[in-house]
């Protein structure tokens, strides 16, 4: 039997048929499909041509992708017919064969598909593959739902671009914080060491679960009889069996308050630790609508740019739904223009404004003059080549970020500037990405453990009974 199973013939490779908006999302897509082939239609091709104009994330990936495809065929053209042996974009190793279109394909299609549209000729392409090559898998690969619902109905194989997501279940994205079981101090504590560094309680413990701590999550411990209040800390150290945790501030408490804001629930005083720690360089904020994600962090940094003198400015941008695309049809200048996606900055400023109590409507006019001074906003579509120094700059709306995106702006941060993501993963507006494949999901899995960046989820609303009943029963 395994002389048999040893002799036994090697599956065939799969033949994946790429649509334009895989190449557009994604432009080494062409290098991602291991030992497999890839096919690209002549159709894909004049789209790529037809999209390549403009400065959107769009149109330079439609560049880049021919950019690719140029490279590869270059001095080879006599081998476009058999195959051009691909390697991935460090040119490291062979892997599968790319195939261009170079014969004429008159498929028959149901009435109901014009062969006029683009889609419908990459399905005759796909047909006529499966046609010539009975017995090997020919899938089409597309973002387009709609397409693959076409083509399943014509009885093809097709799916989408899975390999640029993080993960496969958002469910397993790392939410920042751990909850500690009641016998954790039994089993870690034996040979604990405690001390105290300025106001708070560093504790030294060895176990089994340290192996698994990350640093800069947060671990909680709800309170029992015995105890007054909640245990809540961050792990500082983790190596190997042996973690260091510290306690941390309280932000709930009135004498702690930031900017006259105080932490609602223990997540937001999770956040506020975050935000408010000068060694975190890196802090990612997710959460839905209502749970206090830009009021938390515009009153960290309002504290930090006035009070503390940490930051000369607060640098604020949100992504606009398309991204990339220009913003100049608003009259105005830059900040003008982006107004009208800046609401939720104008309703927070106008709660922080109104926690100042002193010196009546003209001091309130006076402090969000001064407020207004210090905080710029800024459109994405001007972010490149620019260098941002001992600034605060908070990205609203991250989730409709691509990973290329994100890592365009974070590479912006130049000495001394703190940069906090914004997003709820939930509500993501740009076309072909999902909450696996979206740059907020990206940089929080890629972040997770680094000694100068922290993430939270924030679950509760609070915002109003109103609102919290209404997210409940509709």
């Amino acid at each position: 039997m395994n002389a048999t199973r040893k002799t036994k013939a090697a599956p065939k490779t799969k033949l994946f048929v790429l649509d334009t908006n895989v190449l557009m999302h994604d432009p080494t897509s062409l290098f991602r499909f291991e030992e497999h082939d890839i096919f690209v239609p002549i159709m894909t091709l004049e789209e790529l041509d037809a999209n390549k104009k403009g400065m959107s994330e769009v149109a330079r990936n439609a560049r880049q992708a021919s950019r690719y495809m140029d490279e590869i065929v270059s001095g080879v053209e006599a081998e476009i017919a058999a195959g051009i042996g691909l390697a991935g974009p460090s040119h490291d190793q062979a892997r599968g064969r790319l195939f261009l279109q170079t014969e004429a394909i008159h498929e028959t299609l149901p009435a109901a598909l014009p062969t006029a549209k683009a889609d419908n000729q990459i399905l005759a392409v796909v047909m006529h593959l499966q046609q010539r090559h009975p017995g090997r898998a020919v899938i089409l690969v597309s973002k387009d739902i709609n397409m693959r619902i076409k083509a399943r109905a014509l009885g093809l194989a097709a799916q989408d671009y899975f390999n640029d997501k993080v993960l496969e279940d958002t469910d397993l994205l790392y939410t920042g914080l751990r909850e500690l079981g009641p016998d954790f101090w039994d089993a870690h504590g034996r040979n604990m060491e405690s001390w105290k560094r300025d106001t708070r309680t560093l504790y030294k413990l060895q176990g089994p679960l340290c192996a698994e701590l990350l640093v800069n999550e947060f671990v909680y411990q709800e309170a029992d009889p015995s105890k007054e209040r909640p245990f809540q800390a961050v792990v500082r150290e983790a190596r190997g069996n042996t973690a260091t945790l510290e306690t941390l501030v309280d932000y709930s408490h009135t004498k702690h308050s930031v900017w006259g804001i105080t932490a609602r629930n223990r997540e937001q005083n999770f956040a506020l630790n975050l935000l408010m720690d000068a060694n975190i360089d890196f802090v990612t904020l997710l959460g839905q609508a209502g749970t206090g994600k830009t009021l938390l962090t515009l009153a960290a940094a309002l504290t930090q740019v006035l009070d503390a003198k940490l930051y000369s400015e607060v640098i604020m941008t949100r992504v606009t739904v398309p991204v990339g695309e220009d913003i100049g049809f608003l009259p105005g200048s830059e900040e003008e223009k982006m107004t009208p996606w800046m609401g939720a900055l104008e309703d927070n400023l106008d709660v922080l404004n109104g926690a100042a109590e002193e010196g009546g409507d003209w001091g309130r006019a006076a402090t969000r003059d001064l407020i207004r001074s210090r905080i710029k906003v800024k459109s994405l579509n001007f972010m490149r080549g620019r260098t941002f120094i001992n600034k605060f700059l908070i990205i609203d709306e991250a989730q409709n970020l691509t990973p290329k995106q994100m890592k365009t702006l974070i590479t912006r941060a130049g000495p001394g500037t703190k940069v906090v993501c914004l997003g709820n993963i939930a509500q993501i507006d740009t076309p072909y990405l999902t909450e696996g494949s979206s740059g907020l999901t990206y940089v929080v899995d890629r972040f997770k453990g680094w000694p100068h960046s922290g993430h939270i989820t924030l679950q509760r609303g609070e915002r109003s009974r109103l609102a919290d009943h209404a997210g409940e029963v509709l």
